[in-house]
């Protein structure tokens, strides 16, 4: 069996010292990371993925599903867990793998899309995170920033700069500063969320029963499933510095269970929300309802760490888009890795900034947020259904993985199957009212949103029958040449 040694000299090394030193830049970009750099405990992972759920965004979806839906707390519970589920599940699997390979999550997607193919789904990460979540995410910290302050009249401009410039400064310094920055602030957040939302539930009306729009429930799921699937390209990006001989499956479950725990306590915190007498959420701010629900000291508090939370979840956004927008394979420009990583991080900051403030109204949780993440849902479950195929064929083996840095390395097999499954779909079953209505939903409103459903099955049966003698190739090739399939 090949060993993780023999793998760093078949693959590009990661420049530099970094060890566990913070407050600098990471060196490098997206190569493989030495067992000299490897640090970590699967534990660090809980607080990685809990703190950049505790914001206004995440509560929202409880919002979606019991407002906008038309569903009561119950059903929205049931779409709540199971979405949120499925999505922290898989996140889990994707997190293991960071300690075996080593290298960001849209490197390891070359494996089974090849260099080429493989702009389908990093681009497509690159612009979700970079530009989708970081204005959603900035804007409602914006909003918190405004509603904090509020004789001050802050401008939404203004608002939006100051956290915009904190989460750009944090993913510019890179991996060991958003670990330590996600670690610190979950004392704050938790203990602030917890009797924000220990205030919401007392106040709600559990009798609440709305009429539910055709197919709300599915709906409701898929927003849910949207958006703790949404960590899940980024998921290697913050394990692949554990050394290899990790607990990986301990690894997978402190991941899997941060999005878990924090996504479904605040969601139905605001499904709970949602039926608290005077609340209004289609009109006015949509932060500023909390203060329906608890007293004035617990609200103010609540919107400090909305902006907190803004500013911890889109620090990993930044990052892991940057990182998907190298892993794109952009040509240097004469600037080095870690200048073209830090230059993009600014970038994406100055175009987000922009896009977010013309954009304000119609990308904030309240207005187009929904059809964000069932969008997301769409192109992510093809991806995924390619990821799981694969990796499974091959038993978990890329041999020596030469092949993710190998520019001549292409396979179509990846990119069709994840295309056909991902247009197929989107054409016949996409539900994102004023942007598009297939077929199926249009004439039958109770199948509400089965897209990422359609898309991760027709993807994985495309490539499964692509690759029909891949398990055959791999155990040939481990048989002469050895494996890493450990």
């Amino acid at each position: 069996m090949q060993t993780a040694e023999q793998v760093g000299k078949d693959v590009p090394i990661r420049e530099g010292d970094y060890g566990e030193r913070v407050a600098t830049i990471e060196p490098g970009g997206v190569e493989y990371i030495a067992l000299k750099e490897r640090h970590g405990k699967p534990i660090d992972l809980f607080w990685t993925w809990l703190s950049p759920n505790l914001e206004f965004a995440t509560v929202f979806i409880g919002v979606i599903a019991v407002a906008f839906e038309g569903l009561n707390l119950w059903q929205a519970a049931t779409a709540i867990l199971l979405g949120t589920g499925l999505g922290s599940l898989s996140h889990a699997v994707l997190s293991s793998w960071g300690p075996k390979f080593g290298v960001p999550m849209m490197i390891v997607s070359r494996g089974p899309f090849g260099f080429l193919g493989n702009i389908l789904p990093a681009a497509l990460n690159g612009l979700t995170a970079s530009f989708g979540w970081f204005i959603v995410n900035s804007v409602s910290g914006a909003f918190a920033v405004q509603s904090l302050f509020p004789s001050f009249n802050f401008p939404f401009w203004l608002a939006f700069l100051v956290i915009v410039v904190a989460q750009v400064l944090i993913a510019t310094l890179g991996h060991n500063l958003i670990h330590v920055f996600e670690r610190l602030v979950v004392p704050l957040l938790g203990i602030v969320f917890i009797v924000a939302c220990f205030y919401i539930f007392i106040n709600g009306n559990y009798g609440y029963s709305p009429k539910p729009v055709p197919g709300g429930w599915l709906l409701a799921f898929t927003a849910a499933f949207g958006y703790a699937v949404g960590w899940n390209p980024f998921a290697a990006d913050y394990t692949r510095y554990l050394p290899p001989t990790v607990n990986r499956r301990m690894v997978g479950f402190w991941a899997g269970f941060g999005v878990l725990l924090s996504c479904v306590v605040l969601e139905m915190a605001g499904a709970v929300l949602a039926t608290v007498a005077k609340t209004d959420f289609f009109n006015g701010i949509p932060t500023a309802q909390l203060q329906k629900a608890m007293p004035d000291p617990v609200y103010y508090a609540a919107l400090l760490c909305i902006a907190i939370g803004a500013v911890a979840a889109n620090a990993i956004n930044i990052y892991s888009g940057t990182m998907a927008l190298v892993s794109l394979g952009i040509r240097e420009m004469g600037m080095t890795l870690r200048q073209r990583r830090a230059v993009i991080a600014v970038v994406v900051g100055v175009i987000g900034f922009l896009g977010g403030v013309i954009l304000q109204a119609q990308v904030a949780p309240g207005s187009k947020y929904e059809s964000f993440l069932l969008l997301i849902s769409y192109w992510i479950a093809p991806w995924l259904a390619v990821m799981f195929v694969d990796y499974w064929l091959r038993g978990g083996d890329y041999g020596d993985e030469s092949m993710f840095y190998n520019t001549a390395f292409n396979r179509w097999q990846g990119v069709v199957a994840m295309g056909v499954g991902l247009v197929v779909s989107v054409y016949f079953f996409a539900n994102v009212f004023g942007l598009y209505v297939g077929p199926v939903p249009n004439g039958n409103p109770d199948f509400g949103d089965i897209t990422f459903i359609v898309g991760f099955l027709l993807s994985g049966a495309l490539y499964y029958v692509f690759n029909m003698n891949l398990r055959k190739e791999t155990a040939a090739r481990r048989a002469s040449m050895g494996s890493r399939a450990a």
